[in-house]
């Protein structure tokens, strides 16, 4: 996630929030699913020392990019006709040149094969400042592991729509990766029913919540979600989208999905709470609890798959 909060703010938005609490009137939680091993292994490989914190143009950035692509290969992901890897050169709003590659896997619908789910996470982080490794392990090493778990279930499950899954980069320099990508698509806008970004997927302990904003924009995927069931005691709330939700609380743009927002594109995100380690170098994978993580992953799989099926009909 880009948005830069002061303590204050962060402070106000998890007393906001409810820390550590769940919303009332939810229904018991099932049993917490068993800890994917390799959902683990990807987040503590991308969030290790020497990915040197995974700012761009850098060797750390470079080999979490060869590590992702690799999962894509293990897995069987295809690359899109583009290829690959879409490089990009970019000048965000301080007039800093910033290049980057984003990271492009594709698996065809059975039913909607001409419709395009767009699953986006940025892999890149702050790097290194003052000598501190911001290793980034929620922000997002959680999204990318998140996004890779999915694209595992969909190779066991093929979806109905087509799936395209970017990796963005420089998304903390200004959502730079996701602005170049809206803007050299690899498949008409038009085809896109949605783009469904994961930044922060680790860390709900916070609230107990995985939250979706998106809905207030698009109110039609509200219905597709909002019976979706606890997972090992983490539940979906809705909202940080609407006109009264101001400042560090408005997520709308807060992250990739919001170039697909400016360019009109159907978008939905998923995301954590703020935490105390936000864009701090203590954001390390000792803080994640595997049993959580494990539970939002698996809530934002079975998000994705009612979405997929609910737009299909």
């Amino acid at each position: 996630m880009r948005l830069h909060v002061s303590s204050a703010a962060l402070i106000a938005a998890l007393a906001l929030s409810g820390c550590m609490t769940t919303s009332e009137g939810t229904p018991p939680s099932p049993v917490a699913p068993a800890i994917d091993a390799q959902l683990w292994t990807d987040l503590t490989t991308l969030a290790a020392d020497d990915m040197e914190g995974r700012a761009p143009s850098t060797p750390g950035s470079e080999r979490a990019r060869a590590y992702i692509v690799s999962r894509f290969e293990q897995m069987g992901v295809a690359a899109p006709a583009m290829g690959r890897l879409q490089p990009f050169q970019m000048t965000n709003r301080r007039g800093e040149v910033v290049n980057g590659t984003n990271i492009l896997g594709v698996i065809p619908g059975t039913r909607r094969g001409d419709r395009y789910i767009v699953v986006t996470a940025h892999y890149d982080h702050v790097g290194v400042s003052d000598g501190q490794i911001h290793n980034g392990a929620d922000d997002n090493a959680s999204g990318v592991s998140t996004l890779l778990a999915l694209a595992a279930d969909l190779k066991r499950q093929a979806p109905e729509h087509s799936v395209i899954f970017v990796a963005f980069d420089a998304e903390e320099k200004g959502l730079l990766g996701a602005k170049h990508f809206v803007e050299a698509p690899p498949v008409p806008l038009e085809s896109i029913a949605l783009n469904l970004n994961f930044d922060m997927t680790a860390r709900a302990e916070t609230d107990g919540r995985l939250w979706v904003t998106g809905t207030y924009q698009n109110p039609t995927f509200r219905p597709l979600l909002e019976g979706m069931a606890p997972v090992g005691g983490i539940s979906l709330a809705f909202g940080k989208d609407t006109p009264e939700d101001t400042g560090a609380n408005n997520w709308v743009e807060a992250s990739d999905h919001g170039a697909f927002f400016r360019a009109n594109v159907p978008f939905l995100y998923l995301g954590v709470e703020f935490h105390p380690d936000y864009h701090k170098p203590t954001d390390d994978v000792e803080r994640v609890q595997p049993a959580v993580f494990q539970s939002s992953t698996t809530l934002a799989i079975q998000s994705f798959r009612a979405l997929d099926q609910g737009l299909s009909r």
